[in-house]
């Protein structure tokens, strides 16, 4: 099977999260994974390659916790595509075309490549304002995840220009 890993698909849950919050808010990382149904030390793990990745900021302390370390308009779901797993490929002779000895007169090597490529844009389209947004509208809904007093109710995120 052609996938990403249940890590890829937490620390996009991560990031929608810090997303659909006021820009700039801190959240401690319990509260995260118990908004979003996940387990507190894998998201640990997981913050440590987001924020390697620049894509989070930690701050430690009481007061501490972690937020976008930039606005949700600039993070797409390939950056953290790629912060979880490396590059998006397919195919090793996507990645080193010299590893194959046919690669240059391939072509399936040359579909490889489009479709990694054509997957690669995908990803880059997805940014995680519009995923906030629908979040929102998933929550109006559906009511998921289910607030709570522990989890200090819903994220509520404002609009702002730019974002």
């Amino acid at each position: 099977m052609i996938g990403i890993g249940r890590h890829t698909d937490y620390a996009a849950r991560v990031i929608l999260h810090l997303a659909s919050l006021e820009p700039g808010a801190l959240v401690p990382i319990a509260t995260i994974a118990d908004r979003r149904l996940l387990p507190q030390p894998f998201v640990r793990r997981i913050v440590r390659k987001l924020a390697a990745a620049g894509l989070v900021e930690t701050v430690r302390g009481n007061r501490g916790g972690i937020r976008l370390a930039r606005p949700a308009a600039e993070v797409s779901l390939l950056d953290v595509v790629r912060a979880l797993e490396g590059e998006v490929v397919l195919n090793r002779c996507v990645d080193v075309p010299e590893a194959c000895p046919l690669s240059e007169s391939c072509p399936v090597q040359r579909e490889w490549t489009r479709v990694t490529r054509n997957l690669e844009a995908d990803l880059e389209k997805i940014r995680f304002s519009e995923l906030a947004n629908k979040l929102e509208e998933h929550v109006s809904h559906h009511g998921y995840p289910p607030s709570d007093a522990r989890a200090g109710g819903l994220p509520t995120r404002q609009h702002h220009r730019g974002d």
